[in-house]
């Protein structure tokens, strides 16, 4: 990207910015799901799912979720930690694209197993990463945290190995559009009340930008992608040239290539 053309983006793109960074677009889009709930807990886990389900029609997604969460009586959280086994009846029938029961009743287990000794799903992002050298921070922490979390995620001896595809890695080369969203929405915190940013071990300025179509379009046609294909460095190429807008906060112009995408195409 020429540094020429950087004063012209920075204010097209933080204008489009903060004017999709905006309560008013949250009842269109995933993250309506865990702004139902107020407990941390219950929002990681909302969360989670959410992001987990965010593929096909936004309208599609958030119903499915929804009907996900009414099998937990709307108590994620609760149901993680309390659930019965007659209470996993009603998931053999859940089916969203190629998520289907198995999917559901491991990731549910997965949960349950982790939230019996943890306070947080953010512990699983970021154990060890403190021995990441802080010159290499920004670059390779969300990688390894993603790594890391892929790894934990499917450590249970009767995780079902189609179940993976759901959970992207780094290691696998993908970009992670999911798993980056749910980070966003968990550690951005701003005056806008879209994301939450009740997770304080990472930095904004260290997350990558979730990349689906409509960002990598417009990405390509403001020439912040320059690599063939969707992959985990063309993920980390667009947040570097991201990076040179705002240091600190990259993240922020997902909703503007997101917005311009969709809203204006």
């Amino acid at each position: 990207m020429r540094k020429s053309k950087l004063p012209d983006l920075y204010d097209l793109l933080t204008e489009k910015a903060w004017q999709y960074n905006n309560r008013n677009f949250i009842e269109t889009d995933p993250i309506l799901i865990p702004h139902r709930f107020k407990q941390k807990q219950d929002i990681e886990i909302a969360g989670f799912f959410a992001a987990t389900l965010a593929w096909g029609q936004r309208i599609t997604i958030i119903n499915k979720c929804n009907e996900l969460l009414s099998m937990m009586d709307n108590k994620p959280y609760e149901f993680m930690r309390h659930h019965q086994l007659n209470d996993l009846k009603p998931f053999t029938k859940f089916k969203h694209r190629t998520f289907n029961a198995t999917d559901v009743l491991y990731f549910i287990e997965r949960l349950s197993t982790y939230y019996r000794t943890h306070t947080s799903l953010e512990e699983a992002f970021v154990q060890n990463l403190n021995l990441i050298q802080p010159a290499e921070a920004t670059v390779f922490l969300i990688e390894q945290s993603l790594i890391q979390f892929h790894k934990m995620f499917f450590d249970l001896p009767d995780a079902p190995a189609r179940t993976r595809k759901h959970v992207s890695t780094p290691a696998r080369k993908s970009a992670c559009k999911r798993l980056n969203m749910f980070l966003r929405w968990m550690v951005r915190q701003d005056t806008r009340g879209v994301d939450f940013g009740i997770w304080k071990n990472i930095s904004p300025s260290q997350l990558v930008c979730p990349c689906d179509v409509h960002v990598e379009r417009v990405a390509r046609k403001f020439k912040l992608i320059s690599r063939k294909g969707m992959n985990w460095q063309t993920a980390i190429e667009l947040t570097t040239n991201l990076r040179k807008l705002d240091a600190t906060d990259p993240v922020l112009y997902d909703f503007a290539l997101f917005g311009i995408g969709v809203m204006e195409r």
